[in-house]
C-alpha cells in the first residue's frame, strides 16, 4: 500500500505537533529548573546569615567579658592576681613523656 499525499501530511503534521510538545516540555522544565535553584540560592543566603549570626553569638557569650561575671556568680571563682600565679618547672633530665 502506497502512502498518498494527504498521509505524507498528516505524518509530518504529527511529527511536528511531537517536536513542538517535546520543546515545550523542555523548557518548562527548565523553566522550573530555574525557579528551584533561584528559591535553594536564595535558601542558602538565609542560612549563611543565619549561621554568621550565630557565630557572633557564639564568639560573644564565649568572651571573658560574659565568662568572668558568670564563673565568679556561679562558681566561685575568681581572676588570679600575678601572686597566685605558679609555674612548675620540669628538670630536663626528668623521666616520662615530654
Amino acid at each position: 500500500m502506497r502512502l498518498k499525499g494527504r498521509h505524507w501530511l498528516m505524518i509530518w503534521l504529527l511529527v511536528f505537533l511531537i517536536v513542538l510538545i517535546a520543546i515545550t516540555t523542555r523548557q518548562t522544565e527548565g523553566f522550573r529548573t530555574a525557579a528551584r535553584l533561584r528559591d535553594l540560592r536564595e535558601e542558602r543566603m538565609a542560612l549563611e546569615a543565619r549561621r554568621g549570626e550565630l557565630v557572633r553569638r557564639i564568639r560573644v557569650a564565649s568572651s571573658r567579658q560574659v565568662l568572668v561575671p558568670i564563673v565568679a556568680r556561679e562558681l566561685g571563682l575568681h581572676e588570679p592576681s600575678d601572686s597566685e600565679f605558679v609555674l612548675f618547672v620540669v628538670p630536663p633530665d626528668a623521666p616520662g613523656p615530654r
